[in-house]
């Protein structure tokens, strides 16, 4: 009989659980959403970077290890801040030769210098859902500003965790040269075009 309970229960909380994720939608209105600190959920993001190879094409590579803070001001948005650090070493081309190229000395020398990192310093909005927003990257302790085209895609409470949660798409181009990473240029072109994907999560003790 016992068994007979449980077996119930667990079928509706599953039940409720696919109603909730079938059912759920996003507000689009950064205003109406939670403020406080905010972290990168671990599970859904990317950040990936191209270059132009050879005149061929966009050769794409992506960093596998990092970390971000929100703070979201959503009745003042221009106040919201945001702090990434990215571990150099973990650069991935799909190609453990060219990693190894990548993290040494010539250019994000990991060992000495291990964390890329972006702090925000300013956030302009351009529309109800976009914003402008400049930082300073760190890269081998060389500090440069660099300004992101970031749109907010949507908040909501998540339907699994009950977790406050906010989706952003952001994207930007650099001149790698500036950090003195101007290495295997005209064949690899130094003009940089970052895509970035981020859901951030507030945590239940905020």
């Amino acid at each position: 009989m016992r068994r007979a309970l449980f077996l119930a229960l667990a079928i509706m909380l599953s039940s409720c659980t696919a109603l909730d994720v079938a059912t759920h939608s996003v507000r689009d209105d950064p205003v109406k959403l939670a403020g406080g600190t905010y972290q990168l959920d671990p599970h859904h993001w990317s950040v990936i970077f191209d270059v132009d190879h050879f005149g061929y094409s966009r050769f794409v590579t992506r960093f596998d290890k990092i970390e971000a803070k929100l703070d979201a001001v959503p009745n003042a948005p221009e106040k919201s801040r945001v702090a990434v650090t990215i571990k150099a070493a973990s650069v991935n081309t799909n190609d453990p030769a060219l990693d190894t190229i990548l993290t040494g000395p010539d250019f994000f020398d990991a060992v000495r210098f291990p964390d890329i990192t972006f702090v925000s310093t300013a956030l302009a909005r351009t529309g109800p859902k976009t914003a402008d927003m400049t930082g300073l990257l760190t890269l081998r302790n060389q500090s440069h500003p660099v300004t992101l085209k970031v749109t907010f895609n949507g908040g909501a409470p998540d339907p699994l965790t009950g977790l406050d949660t906010l989706g952003f798409s952001a994207e930007g181009r650099f001149d790698r040269a500036q950090w003195g990473l101007g290495n295997w240029w005209p064949a690899v072109g130094t003009e940089v075009h970052v895509s970035i994907q981020a859901e951030f999560v507030k945590p239940k003790s905020d």
